[in-house]
């Protein structure tokens, strides 16, 4: 039994470290396209748009598998670890990059009139008026985004990463318990889960984010 919750403990640790490492990616990636969808360059909004079109419209099982398995052949080769941040982190990305652009759309065209009357340049105005203002309208969403980033991460086991997942089932083909081996782990992932919202929530109460 203490071999089970060791092997479990450890699934359990890196797949709250590829929930961290992808969270951050996916952070990046959602304000950078977010942000590029209101460019004014016709460029710059296209490939944000292409990138969110391209990874909110395929699998991110395939997105895995393409990056882990194809593109070696055009020698650039991740470890399978970095893989799935890279996957789970773009793929969350993408969605992200919604939520930023329809924050920051919900900001009234006043307040950009105001801070254009006072002669604030765009990025003043960005980093002054608009996001302060959008960035509690993020939150919720985030929230739901992170939830289902630490469900994903379930997807690299295809690539051997042994995370939660993967020691599930190396120890139910070892045990052959598995219907006690998978209630364990339904109750670590709604564990997990429960920490992120409650953690999410307390960021809401202080930003001020209605109930």
């Amino acid at each position: 039994m203490s071999g089970l919750a060791i092997e479990l403990a450890r699934g359990l640790g890196l797949t709250v470290a590829l929930t961290v490492c992808a969270a951050a990616v996916a952070v990046v990636a959602a304000l950078a396209a977010g942000l590029a969808r209101g460019a004014a360059a016709r460029p710059v909004r296209g490939a944000a748009a292409l990138y969110v079109e391209v990874f909110r419209g395929t699998s991110a099982l395939v997105q895995l598998f393409w990056v882990y398995f194809v593109l070696p052949f055009a020698g650039i080769e991740l470890d399978a670890f970095a893989a799935g941040v890279a996957v789970l982190g773009l793929n969350a990305g993408a969605y992200g990059a919604e939520v930023v652009r329809g924050a920051i759309n919900a900001v009234p065209a006043g307040q950009r009139d105001a801070a254009a009357a006072l002669n604030l340049s765009r990025a003043q105005t960005l980093a002054r008026v608009v996001l302060p203002q959008a960035l509690p309208a993020m939150i919720p969403p985030a929230g739901n985004l992170a939830i289902e980033l630490l469900k994903n991460t379930a997807l690299v086991s295809m690539i051997a990463v042994h995370e939660l997942t993967f020691a599930a089932q190396l120890l139910r083909a070892a045990t052959l318990q598995t219907g006690f081996i998978f209630a364990v782990v339904l109750v670590l992932y709604f564990a997990a889960a429960t920490l992120i919202a409650r953690a999410f929530r307390r960021l809401e109460r202080r930003a001020g984010v209605p109930a």
